[in-house]
Order: structure tokens, then sequence, then C-alpha cells
């Protein structure tokens, strides 16, 4: 398939807008610049990204962010019959499958998706991921405890810190307060762990960014497909490392 028609079905520009990316050199296949008009590509092989941000061809697969309520388990059939995940995947034909879990009591975004490579590689710690948690607390969090959990802290399973971390509010008057963390780490009910541990129990816990993705304002309980750029995005961070899918497969994750 010409190249330009291939961008064109996969919603990307036009037909003449994605001929003038081409000609202007922001297209690139497998890595390489492709600037000449009438270049082909297979789109079930071939790797491609505008303007550094990669191009999904397959149209059968589907990418779906939730904002999950509390009380709902990151599973598509719960043993225990809890509340989980079936509710909000019934408007699509597809099998979607979530990327990574929440706790039941976390709300926040989560991805679903029907691509099974892309699911292994974001969940996967290794791949660094980071996540935004927004976590009310007991107490007043002083600006000492904010660079503890930067430096780090011991846990039973070793040690973890924040990528970032900041004090949103406290109050003297025994309100609670609100911390932003930012962590990369796949370690289950981390946010939770890390609280505690520096004398804060979380009282409520969202997650509000994954990776490029940022919840805004969408509703608890409410899913929507991603975008074209929110897609892409996506896909670019799974490309970074071809292959990684395939050597992650078999490994279990847990997020918080």
């Amino acid at each position: 398939m010409r190249l330009q028609k291939a961008l064109a079905n996969a919603g990307v520009a036009s037909r003449r807008v994605a001929e003038q990316m081409i000609v202007d050199g922001r297209v690139r296949v497998n890595g390489r610049v492709v600037d000449e008009l009438g270049s082909r590509i297979d789109p079930e092989k071939d790797l491609v990204d505008v303007d550094g941000t990669a191009v999904q061809f397959d149209q059968s697969k589907r990418y779906v962010m939730l904002n999950k309520p509390t009380g709902v388990v990151s599973s598509m059939k719960d043993d225990r019959g809890r509340p989980d995940l079936r509710r909000y995947t019934k408007d699509w034909d597809e099998r979607l499958y979530n990327v990574g879990r929440l706790d039941a009591e976390t709300s926040g975004l989560l991805v679903l998706t029907n691509d099974g490579e892309l699911a292994h590689v974001l969940a996967h710690p290794s791949f660094g991921v980071t996540k935004v948690y927004i976590a009310k607390v007991d107490g007043t969090v002083s600006p000492q405890t904010i660079q503890r959990l930067l430096r780090g802290v011991e846990l039973e399973d070793g040690p973890i810190a924040a990528d970032k971390a900041r004090l949103l509010s406290s109050s003297a008057e025994g309100g609670g307060s609100l911390v932003e963390l930012t962590l990369h780490s796949g370690r289950n009910r981390i946010v939770r762990r890390m609280m505690a541990e520096v004398g804060h129990p979380v009282v409520e816990l969202v997650r509000r960014q994954f990776g490029p993705l940022h919840l805004g304002t969408l509703p608890a309980g409410r899913a929507r497909e991603l975008t074209k750029v929110e897609q892409g995005a996506l896909l670019t961070l799974a490309r970074r490392e071809p292959g990684t899918a395939e050597k992650l497969a078999n490994e279990e994750t847990a997020d918080e």
C-alpha cells in the first residue's frame, strides 16, 4: 500500500496532507525518514511514525480510558462476585482487558485495550511508565516528609523512592493533607504502603495520569476511546524498545 494512502486510512490526515508530510520529511518507516511520494509499506509489518508519534494501522485495535470508581476490582471477572470491569466494556464489540491494575478502593485512570502487546509492555515496571497519584492522607504532611519520600523509604519488599512528590494542601486542624506522587514502580499498593511508612495513612487515592494520558474531566464510572493523539502517544511508548513485549509477556505485574 502507498504510504500516503495508509496514513489517510489510519485517520492521520487527508491523502493530500499526508503527501505533504512525507515530502517535508515528517514520516519515518521502521526508523528511517521516507520523503519520496509513491513509497509503499506493509501496514501489517512496517512501523510508521509521524513527527515521532507512532501510527496504528490496525483498525481492529481499541484503546479506552476508564475513570474507575472505588469499589470496583480491576478484573474482567471476579471470582468473589465483586463489581468488575465488564460493565464498562459493553459498548465495545471487542474483548478489552485492563493494562495493569488499581486496587478496589483506588479510583482513577485505567487503560482498557485488546492490544495485548501494548498492554504487556506498558504494565511492566521495568518499562518505566510513570503514574501520577493524588492521595488524601491522615495528618499534616511536612516538607521533611516530602523529602523523605523523594529520598526513599524502606518497605518489606525493598526500598522505594518517589520520582516526584509535592504537597498540594495541608490542614493544621486535623483535616488531613493532599499529596501528589509520581512513580514508575508497579509494586502492589505501593502508594498506600509508602504513605503508611511515613506516618500518613491514605484515606482516598486517585490515579490522575498514566504515562502520557491525563484523566482530565472524565467522570467516575465513564469510559471513552482515546483520541488519535493519545493513542499515538501510547504506541510511541510501546515501540521504544522493539521486542520488549515478547520478552515480558509471561511476567506478572501489579499496579497500586
